[in-house]
């Protein structure tokens, strides 16, 4: 009989142990989400996206007066002087092409600024040998390039123009091979 009732108990144990399944506690859940969540939080603050969005732009803005700075000088090299300006824009045959359109030959698009709030600035001397085309840094008091460590080029004022024409401070520059921006 203690026999039959000692097999009986390990019968009912063996069924509750079958029956019972394991799982995460509320505790443990509650711990690894705070653990993902903090390193989640770390991880964005190391990316700083948005930081990385206007450092892209920065480069963008580089990039485009690189490039129009070569059809600039291919213009010349054309035409013995730089097209003539029209609002800050250039105007070969005297009409202001508007930035975004295509300037051909020389460039397929006349490159826009990334932020639809700020534009490049074109400045040709009026001997039309020498040129100036400005843009607005977002992140230019950390850009070694930018001119006077973010704040506005000094060749502005020599110009007469306005050091927020580019919709924003006019902190960077590219020139004509014979002068300094």
């Amino acid at each position: 009989m203690a026999e039959s009732l000692v097999t009986e108990c390990v019968s009912d144990m063996k069924t509750l142990a079958s029956n019972y399944t394991r799982g995460f506690t509320l505790i443990e859940m509650i711990v690894v989400t705070a653990i993902v969540s903090l390193f989640a939080a770390g991880i964005v603050a190391v990316i700083n996206p948005t930081q990385q969005v206007l450092k892209a732009n920065d480069a963008r803005r580089k990039s485009d007066l690189n490039s129009l700075q070569r059809g600039l000088e291919a213009y010349y090299h054309d035409f013995g002087s730089y097209p003539p300006a029209s609002n800050y824009r250039i105007a070969p045959q005297g009409t202001a092409l508007a930035w975004g359109v295509a300037w051909s030959p020389y460039m397929n698009t006349l490159p826009k600024d990334p932020n639809g709030s700020r534009t490049y600035i074109y400045y040709v001397s009026p001997d039309g040998q020498s040129y100036l085309v400005y843009a607005s840094l977002e992140k230019a008091t950390t850009d070694p390039q930018s001119c006077n460590a973010g704040a506005a080029c000094t060749s502005l004022s020599s110009r007469s123009i306005a050091t927020n024409a580019c919709g924003g401070t006019c902190n960077y520059a590219v020139a004509s091979p014979d002068i300094d921006p």
